[in-house]
């Protein structure tokens, strides 16, 4: 916490059983699967909104709905739901959060209703936001000095979960229908719930404030906390430049020379996840200290990532993907996975510096944390459709070059206050 400001936020303390389990290794590696499970949540309906928009007859204009709302939902659940692990014991919190956004997903996946699938997809989505209250509860578990290594180990499963979530639909969706992904993951999610419900401490804190305090200092917290403001305003820049890429691949990658097929799209998809192996060691060297470095080396690596994808996909430097197709695929995935590699590095490291503050108030700056980076990505996604739409691939490189400046020169800045 700021030593500067006179603590104005509502004093929770923590309690824990008197032998809390520590986080082992099995413990950390399902940790990370049931990140990446959940968040598929969030993701997967973007493949499958034009089967769901003709199943439940949704015109054009609102068929988008099935994959914004789960998203505005999370949006939602990090604001009102994640504060309550600083209010709430928290095993009973996460496995009830859980086991309630198993149920909206079994709606979603039964209803003929238009409305009720568009709220119950919106309700599962606030659900999910339970991700972030096993982040921190990760962090907490974990020795102090390999809080980073747990963080970034949870983290690899939360990044796998995003860019595996639309193949993994497509492909379930393609075989037993767009139903079936909705049962699998009501299932898959009440599962989690029972294991959850064995697997995890019981963390209680000790309640000094009611709801609406804890919601007020929220803006507390965001307005006197600088290592969250500047840990978070560069985590949504990256994540704005990671939105761009990804919102627009798609577009480019249908056109020549290219002339991919949806299922070509998943397979790029998969093979630009790679860059997501840099998780746990993002997490390993800010424990050693070296978080600052690895920044830097991060948003290098990002801006190169950038130039790389422009010389494959709009022909920088003369270079003619037509005359050199397969050079131009191999160039475009391995620009994919080097600019993933830098956000996830730069998230990890992010999260990491907010971990390490004060844990009374662990689920707030965590919720905060994510919701700043939601808006990066939302508003990269923005950008990207409209200069894809202006300047085509041109436009959404420039796009990834004004956010991931914008984090290189935040990180160059004021560097005592970034993950040390």
């Amino acid at each position: 916490m700021n030593p500067s400001v006179e603590n104005p936020v509502p004093a929770i303390t923590t309690q824990e059983t008197d032998n809390p389990q520590r986080l082992t290794g099995p413990l950390t590696i399902f940790f990370a699967a049931a990140v990446g499970v959940i968040v598929m949540n969030l993701f997967a309906a973007q493949t499958l909104t034009g089967v769901i928009g003709r199943s439940l007859h949704l015109s054009p204009a609102f068929s988008g709905l099935a994959a914004m709302l789960p998203q505005l939902g999370y949006a939602v659940g990090l604001v009102l739901l994640v504060p309550l692990c600083d209010l709430l014991e928290n095993r009973r919190l996460i496995v009830r959060t859980l086991a309630c956004g198993a149920g909206f997903l079994a709606v979603a996946m039964l209803t003929e209703s238009r409305v009720l699938f568009l709220l119950a997809v919106f309700l599962a989505g606030a659900a999910s936001s339970v991700i972030q209250m096993l982040v921190p509860m990760a962090a907490a578990m974990a020795p102090e000095k390999h809080r980073g290594r747990a963080v970034g180990n949870v983290m690899s499963g939360l990044m796998l979960g995003i860019l595996f979530s639309r193949p993994a639909a497509s492909v379930i969706a393609g075989s037993i229908g767009w139903r079936a992904f909705y049962g699998i993951a009501a299932v898959i999610d009440a599962l989690l719930a029972v294991v959850l419900y064995m697997q995890l401490p019981v963390r209680t804190p000790a309640i000094r404030t009611r709801y609406p305090a804890l919601l007020y200092s929220l803006w507390t917290l965001m307005r006197t906390e600088p290592v969250l403001q500047r840990n978070a305003a560069s985590a949504a820049f990256v994540m704005g430049a990671f939105s761009a890429f990804w919102t627009a691949i798609g577009l480019r990658l249908v056109q020549p020379p290219f002339s991919f097929d949806m299922n070509g799209i998943a397979l790029f998809a998969l093979a630009g996840a790679a860059g997501a192996i840099v998780t746990p060691l993002a997490g390993r060297a800010g424990d050693r200290g070296w978080g600052r470095k690895m920044l830097l080396a991060a948003h290098l690596t990002m801006l190169l990532a950038l130039v790389i994808i422009g010389v494959a996909g709009a022909g920088w430097s003369g270079f003619s993907a037509s005359v050199h197709p397969v050079l131009a695929v191999a160039m475009l995935v391995a620009g994919a996975a080097a600019l993933d590699a830098g956000v996830v590095t730069d998230q990890t490291l992010g999260r990491r510096a907010i971990n390490l503050m004060d844990p009374a108030a662990r689920g707030r700056l965590n919720g905060l944390f994510v919701g700043v980076v939601f808006v990066g990505g939302a508003l990269g996604a923005a950008l990207a459709g409209a200069a894809w739409a202006m300047a085509g691939w041109n436009g959404v490189c420039v796009v990834g070059f004004v956010f991931t400046g914008l984090a290189f020169g935040l990180r160059l800045t004021r560097p005592a206050e970034l993950a040390s």
